[in-house]
Formats: C-alpha cells, structure tokens, sequence
C-alpha cells in the first residue's frame, strides 16, 4: 500500500454500498452491534389484494373541505419569506436553500435551547424526513411512507396514515426502509410509499383521496419525498443497485393522472424511443446489452426548482451495474447517467444537461441536494445552482444555461486529478483502474457527501456540507475478467464487483492492522466563490446529519453518535449541544408559532448507515435507535428517558465444526447477500440485529428464517432464491467463527 493510502485510508467495508467501501477514522467507542434478536424487527402489514387501485370516488372529500386546511400553493411557496414561521417545501422554498430567515434563536441565545416536546414513532429504523410545517400543523414521515401528522405546538397527534408495504419489500431497498417526507399542496398531503405507490391525502383527517401505482413492480422503490410545480406532483425512484431502469414522473396532483415521463437511460434500442432525448443517450451506450441489468440511472430524491426560469432540475444516480466494463464494454459517457438534468416541468422536455461523472465507474451519484442561488461571480450576478456530487467536487453552474462557472474538490479525490474548465469534464487516473486489480479510491461508493441534504446561508455567502473522508474498495467481478460473462441476479445487487476480492482485501487488513480503521466525518463550511473550506468540525463518525442555517448566524445538525449541536455560522464556534442518545441522518427544520420559534429533527440512524455504519461509534449500537421526533425552543423543559448503556457481551458459542472450504463460502455469501443489512465482518452497525449475539430461538430457525422468509412480515425477507441449504449452513458457521473470534477480544486475559 503507498504511502499516501496508509495515511489517507480509512478502510470499513461498506457491504451495504456494495463496492464494498471502506470506513474510518478515530476510534471513540469500542465494541460493536447490539443484541436485539433478529425477531425483534418492527412489523409491517401486508397489503391485502396486492392490485394498487384509485381510492373508491366517496372517499373524496369536497373541494370546500380540502382547500380549509394546509392551503399551499406555488405562488405561497415561491413567497415563502413572506411566512418564514412556516416551512411549506421540502427545503423550505423551491430553491431548497435550507436557510430560515427566523433569528428568534441566535448566535446569542442559543445556549438557551432546551426540548418543548418530542413524538415517539415507533420505530427503530432510520428517519430521514425534513417535516413540512403550516398554519400549525405539522407533517413528517415514519419508515415505509406513513405519515404523521401532528400539532406544531404541543406535538398531538392528529392523524396517522399507513400504507402498508408488505415487510418483504425491505429486500429491495439499497440503504434501509427510510422515507423523505411529504410535500403539501391546497389542502392535500402527498406521499410515496417504499413499495412504488403514490397518495394523495385529506391534509384534515388523513383519508386517501387518490392513489397510483408509479413503478412495474420490484426491485423498484421510493425512498424520496416528492415536489409539486405548476400542480404537478414530481417523483422519482430507486432501485440502480439491483438493476431497474430510472425514470422520474409527473402526475397531476388533483386527479392522480400521469402528466409526462422522463427516462434517464435508454432501454433496449430495439424497442424503441420513449421521447427524443432516449435517441441522443443511447448513442452514448456501446458494446453491451445494459437493458438486460436495468441500465440504473434511478432518480431518487434532490429536486429544485426555479420559478422565473420555470426550471425543474433534477439529480440523477449510478448505472446498473456500477462497472462500465460490464455496462458499457465499449465506452461512451452512458447518459444520463450522475447528470443534472434542466427539465420543462409542464412537458419533461430537456432544456440542457451537465454530467458530473462521465461514464460513472464507482456509484459516484448526483442525486445529491440541489441548491439554487444567486452568487456575484466576476462582478456579474449569475444565477446558479450549486452541488456537492459523491465524485468529491463542487460544482457552481450557470442555471440559466448550464455552464459550468467552477468545480472544486471539497474532500480527498484521487479517481480524477481536476475538472477540465475548457470541457468541463473531469480528468480520471489512470492509475486506479480496477479492471485487473482491486483498487482503494476516494472518494468511497458512499461520496465525499451522501444525501444528506447540506444548507446555504446567504449572509455568510457559505455552503455547510455533511461530508466524509472514506476510501472505497473497487474490484472487477472475475466471472467477467475471465469470460467476458456476468450473471445477473434477479431481484438482488448486481454492481460488478466481486465480493471474493473484496473480503480478502478485507481480511488483509486486518491481517496488517489488527482492526479496522475508523473513518471521518466534518462539517464543512465551504466557499462556493473561492473553492475553499473556511472551517471544518471533525466528527468521531461518518454519515452524520443533514444541515439546517439561520438568519441567526446558526449553522444546526445531528450526529451519528446521538449529539444535536448548534454552531456560529461565520466561524464554527460550538454554541450548544444535545445528547439524545440515538443518531440522527435527518435534517433539522424551524417555524414559529404564536411568535415563538422551533427547531425540530428526526431522530432515527440507518439510511446508508445500514449497512455501512460503524458499531464503535454509532448512538445506535450503544443505546438503541427508538424513532423520535424531537423539537426545541429557548427555555423548553422537556426531558428525554435517560438510556442505559447496551450491553455488547457476545455471548459463549458453539465449536465450528465446518471444514475451510465452507467457512469460505460462508464469508462470501454472508458478505454478498447478509452484510448488506447486517454488516461487513458479520458486525452490524447497530441498527438491525447483530448476528454475533444470535438467541438460542434464531440459531434454532436461522434456516428457516434466511431461506423460508419465517419473520418476511417484520421486514426480514427470505433468500431462498440466492441461498441453498448449504450456503446457509456456511453463513451460520461463518457467523458462530466471527462471533469466536471477536467474543476472545472480549474476554480478560488474566
């Protein structure tokens, strides 16, 4: 390993991001996972019929009743600093700036923050919703789309809908069975359940004013909240990991009707062109049959939107698979592949296009939060937006006409050297090719910022970013190398990559170190003007929070090891700070009600955190990650439940009595299809069980449970299609060998 890797490198598997990522960096806790048994997993009810149909006619209300309440429109939202005691989009306005004009809370009072009230909801899954707040009543989302809705006040609940997603549906989900949250538009509430569907509800009581199936059917699924423009109601879908083809989707928000349809990749040329701008991709597609995977392309959560423009813009995501040596064996850029997308919002029509990663060969998404500004560049004021892509560079484009006005690495890059100005192309490194041989790449498949939405703050003219520095494992699947062939697995992860290298990379290590590394995670206040950070604060772990700033001077986020923390935003400076015992991924959001003003986030870690999350580190894996949502004033008095300590003892187990051979297919397997959930090196990040700490109940079934779906209601699907009875008797060995291994580090010895 050279030199720079040695002291650059942070490697931790990210099993769940499939490449097989690394992870971190300075090590505060010690021990791993927790010992909930694999049945204690939330239930889910199973949709009865299994046909999505449109809600019987009587259960619309009348047209007088839905306009009373939550009265949102596109002109209220476009004005929405006139109202800033209510957040009415889902980054407040169009421009998803995530700034409030609301300085009742300060650089000087802050201090004085302190806990109103908070809602329990039920869940240990992560949150990921920004809650929409008007005229007092409050909207935020649970796992799988239900909805809460709530009194912005007192937190009442006021009503609860569940869309109930089947719980095997939770196989399909990349990073978890998360949720955005809602959008709001006269009178109505609007969500998209994990499993595809999309409703309208009564903002009043919950009631089910339409609902339409947006997706053909698994391994789609929706994790993102939509955005409505021009009474249009706007969403995409995800899915790329296990081979779906992208596409995001109007639908007219009174009648549930489709408005128009955009692709993001080309599907078999054969076949046809679904609209003209399939016809320029596909001429960017060469060698394989891609169509056959899915092509990926997924849009899967950032949206903005410029009124005077009358621009809709929109992130789009990785191929299926990750590898262009599979997906496109004979080059091409493959659009629309990590692009941003300039769309008409009334017809779909591109306006203009700009790929951040041109024929993407490492999940380098750009469906990373989209903000949209008005910056002074060169003495002339351009209207811009601004994006933090996983690829590690910071894009500034001229939103007007998609130029690129700069592109500055924010984190450790080391897959390209620079963005070319004159292309506007970035210029890759040869020299991390893994076509032949595994390769340690920064950024990670988990980006130098993931989705977790960053904040702009006017006043300081500074970008706040939740990024993190990982290092990733790349490795060409060998069935590839070797014959050119690669079997797809339907309904499962198809990225390219072999996992056989990648354990052993793994497992050398660890042979090396003794452990594994723990990787950083910082807040950063960037300078879109000059390309620099102006301050930084190092976390103890990566995929902390999304971000929130003030007219205060505030800068707000959480933490991946349960901390809600409120900073200067000019300098840095740590004003106040929460222990809520459980991690937070969520962006926090403020209003004001009867002149006083609120802070409130979604407390719940997971997301990509599910798989790629670090046991010694995570709120989770130490106390536990009961959902709330937790809301604040100045001088509030609540108090939460002081948690005890989990206890991470890993209990006696069994002789291992299977031969070399198995063992090795066990860690293959388990790394290939378990770790995606339950964590690399059979450690889970504590979120979902840690199979190290297995009751005697779950050894008894553990074939039952993996291969015959025994617990598919709680969210625990079976592999019986992936997995012979074999494969999982070695996972089993593999599992009781781990659980040996790390229970001996355990134990004193004296």
């Amino acid at each position: 390993m050279s030199d720079f890797l040695r002291e650059k490198w942070p490697v931790l598997v990210n099993a769940g991001a499939g490449v097989l990522i690394a992870a971190v960096v300075v090590m505060q806790f010690v021990g791993g996972g927790d010992d909930v048994d694999i049945t204690s997993l939330p239930d889910a009810v199973p949709v009865s019929g299994g046909e999505v149909a449109e809600a019987p006619a009587e259960e619309v209300p009348p047209a007088a009743d839905t306009h009373a309440v939550v009265d949102v429109d596109g002109a209220r939202i476009v004005n929405a600093d006139s109202e800033p005691g209510n957040w009415m989009s889902h980054g407040r306005t169009y421009s998803e700036q995530r700034y409030s004009p609301l300085s009742q809370i300060n650089d000087q009072n802050a201090s004085e923050l302190g806990l109103a009230w908070s809602f329990n909801t039920g869940t240990v899954r992560g949150l990921e919703a920004t809650p929409i707040v008007v005229d007092g009543m409050l909207f935020t989302t649970g796992n799988w789309g239900v909805v809460h809705a709530l009194n912005a006040k007192t937190g009442e609940e006021l009503w609860e809908f569940n869309p109930e997603v089947p719980g095997e549906w939770a196989r399909y989900g990349c990073c978890d069975i998360v949720n955005r949250g809602v959008a709001v538009w006269k009178g109505r509430v609007y969500v998209a359940s994990f499993d595809g569907r999309l409703f309208a509800l009564n903002a009043e009581d919950g009631s089910v004013h339409w609902e339409v199936n947006t997706i053909p059917g698994p391994p789609y699924t929706i994790t993102g909240a939509p955005r409505i423009v021009n009474g249009k109601v706007i969403i995409g879908n995800g899915g790329a990991e296990l081979g779906v083809r992208g596409y995001i989707t109007a639908y007219d928000a009174e009648t549930g009707e489709q408005a128009w349809r955009f692709y993001t990749v080309p599907g078999n040329p054969a076949d046809g062109f679904e609209h003209p701008e399939m016809e320029v991709a596909v001429e960017t597609w060469k060698g394989g049959r891609w169509w056959e995977i899915g092509g990926g392309g997924t849009a899967w959560d950032s949206m903005a939107y410029d009124a005077e423009l009358d621009t809709l813009y929109v992130g789009v995501g990785n191929g299926s698979p990750w590898t262009r040596e599979i997906r496109s064996p004979g080059g091409g850029d493959n659009l629309y592949l990590s692009t941003i997308l300039a769309l008409d919002p009334n017809t779909g029509r591109l306006k203009w296009h700009y790929q951040t990663t041109p024929s993407d060969n490492w999940d380098y998404t750009a469906t990373q939060h989209i903000v949209l500004a008005e910056l002074e560049i060169d003495g002339k004021e351009r209207k811009v937006l601004m994006q933090a892509p996983k690829n590690g560079f910071f894009y500034v484009i001229d939103r007007e006409t998609g130029e690129l006005l700069s592109a500055d690495p924010y984190i450790t890059v080391t897959w390209a050297s620079h963005v070319d100005m004159e292309t506007g192309r970035p210029v890759e490194n040869p020299a991390v090719g893994y076509d032949i041989d595994p390769q340690f790449v920064f950024p990670s498949a988990n980006g130098g910022h993931n989705w977790h939405p960053m904040a702009f703050n006017p006043d300081t003219g500074l970008v706040y970013i939740p990024t993190q520095e990982i290092g990733g494992i790349y490795t060409l699947a060998n069935q590839w190398k070797e014959d050119k062939e690669f079997t797809v697995r339907e309904n499962w992860w198809n990225t390219g990559l072999d996992w056989a290298d990648y354990v052993d990379v793994i497992n050398g290590v660890l042979a090396e170190n003794g452990e594994l590394p723990i990787d950083h995670g910082y807040l950063k206040a960037f300078d879109p003007l000059t390309g620099e950070t102006r301050w930084a604060i190092e976390m103890p772990s990566i995929l902390n929070g999304g971000v929130l700033t003030t007219a205060g001077n505030l800068v707000l986020q959480g933490t991946a090891d349960g901390r809600f923390v409120a900073y200067r935003a000019d300098t840095g400076t740590e004003l106040w700070r929460a222990n809520v015992q459980t991690g937070i991924v969520a962006a926090p959001m403020t209003y004001e009600i009867d002149g006083e003003q609120y802070v409130a986030v979604m407390a719940g870690w997971g997301g990509t955190a599910l798989p790629s999350g670090d046991a010694r580190t995570s709120a989770a894996a130490k106390y536990g990650n009961d959902g709330r949502l937790l809301v604040f004033k100045l001088n509030g008095t609540e108090e939460l439940p002081e948690l005890t300590l989990r206890d991470q003892t890993i209990p006696e187990q069994p002789e291992v009595t299977a031969t070399p051979e198995q063992l090795r297919n066990g860690e293959v397997q388990f790394m290939s299809v378990c770790g995606l959930c339950h964590g690399a090196l059979a450690v889970s990040g504590g979120v979902l069980p840690d199979l190290r700490r297995m009751s005697p109940t779950t050894r008894e079934h553990f074939d039952a449970i993996v291969r015959e779906g025994m617990l598919e209601e709680n969210g625990m699907p079976n592999f019986g299609d992936l997995l012979n009875e074999q494969d999982v008797q070695d996972i089993y060995s593999y599992i009781i060998k781990r659980a040996t291994e790390d229970r001996a580090l355990q134990l004193p010895t004296e």
